[in-house]
């Protein structure tokens, strides 16, 4: 059999493909939906497209060319050390001088002008630290200690800074990715049970500790009792998706944007999306994301080794978590999690990171077999 070392096929251009569309489609979205910001500070286009171009877009794409590059196993000899030095990164926003805070979450640093929020780091380096975890002790999953426990210590050791920043949203992306992961790893369907009751009630106890995010559920079972408040912005949110009927009133021409929706380049984004475009041309943005996250599995199916498979699922879990939260909070089906959607919302380091991880998958992809053949 060829060894998985040697470079077999070019990167997977269907994921390649889409990838590119959706950035695309995502940065007309983002300047037009910074048109309702400008209006609002008086700030500068520059001041919120250069980060976002320079950084994100083409940061990012550079980003993908080489990790694209990089054999991925390169990453198990690392994964864990990465994934230390992460949470590292993720402790020093409490650190004077270093990290800094804003709309009562202290999330970012900033060294020599630039920021960056480290937890977008650290998300992708718990996808190879858990990767790494069970193509190492697959053999040993059937002793609960070993099924779950990697989990549940890498959570552990993320709960305390992200918790405390407070980033709930993360933490919560982490829990969902940690247990797609155990499926594709092959935990023991007994042992899920016990997983999932196990985060289910940990998340349940955050919850009732934290009157944030009890006022963000009870918003979200009953919008209408504080609709100047805590019902705000879900309310304005489904009056531009509405408005937008079903082709939009054309692009740049959302009045959501300009006075009425919270953060309109950030987590209220898709709902200018709705306005503008109707829901033809939302079907059309979630229907990319689903040829994404499809185009993904079948390589994550296909990957050569435990490892690569389960990198693949872990990012890619990673990634349409995030967008099914923005969406979702946004379309009212679930509660609001200030999640921005992936590869359109603002944040240069986000985009890079993004884009870094799709850079991994297609490297996988040029290792990719017949869905039979695989080593350990």
């Amino acid at each position: 059999m060829t060894s998985p070392t040697t470079l077999l096929h070019r990167p997977d251009r269907f994921l390649l493909g889409v990838t590119v569309v959706l950035v695309i489609v995502g940065f007309f979205l983002f300047s037009s939906a910074s048109l309702g910001l400008l209006a609002r500070t008086g700030v500068r286009f520059s001041d919120v497209a250069i980060t976002q171009f320079v950084v994100g877009v083409c940061g990012g794409f550079i980003a993908l060319a080489i990790f694209m590059r990089i054999p991925y196993r390169t990453y198990r000899m690392f994964a864990p050390y990465a994934f230390v030095c992460t949470l590292v990164l993720v402790s020093l926003v409490f650190v004077p001088g270093l990290g800094y805070g804003a709309n009562g979450a202290r999330r970012w640093l900033s060294v020599f002008g630039f920021s960056f929020q480290p937890a977008e780091l650290l998300k992708v380096t718990f996808v190879l630290c858990l990767a790494w975890y069970f193509s190492r002790y697959h053999a040993k999953l059937d002793d609960v200690r070993f099924a779950v426990g990697g989990l549940v210590a890498l959570l552990a050791a993320s709960a305390t800074p992200l918790l405390l920043q407070p980033d709930t949203g993360t933490f919560t992306i982490l829990c969902v990715t940690g247990g797609a992961m155990c499926i594709a790893a092959g935990v023991p369907v007994r042992y899920l049970a016990l997983l999932v009751a196990f985060l289910a009630g940990g998340l349940l106890l955050l919850a009732l500790s934290r009157p944030y995010l009890m006022e963000r559920v009870t918003t979200f079972l009953d919008p209408g009792q504080d609709p100047r408040g805590a019902g705000y912005q879900i309310k304005q949110s489904l009056i531009a998706i509405g408005s937008g009927g079903l082709f939009g009133v054309g692009f740049g021409q959302s009045v959501q944007k300009f006075s009425y929706l919270p953060e309109p380049i950030g987590d209220s984004i898709f709902s200018v999306a709705g306005e503008e475009f109707g829901f033809v041309g939302t079907t059309a943005i979630i229907g990319l994301f689903v040829f994404f996250a499809m185009r993904g599995l079948t390589i994550a199916m296909r990957a050569p080794d435990r490892f690569g498979g389960l990198i693949v699922v872990g990012i890619i879990t990673l990634l349409m978590t995030q967008t099914f939260f923005n969406i979702g909070s946004m379309v009212g089906l679930m509660p609001l999690t200030g999640e921005p959607l992936v590869f359109i919302s603002h944040g240069g380091t986000s985009l890079l990171l993004a884009l870094a991880s799709v850079g991994i998958i297609l490297n996988v992809s040029r290792y990719m077999v017949a869905p039979h053949v695989r080593t350990v």
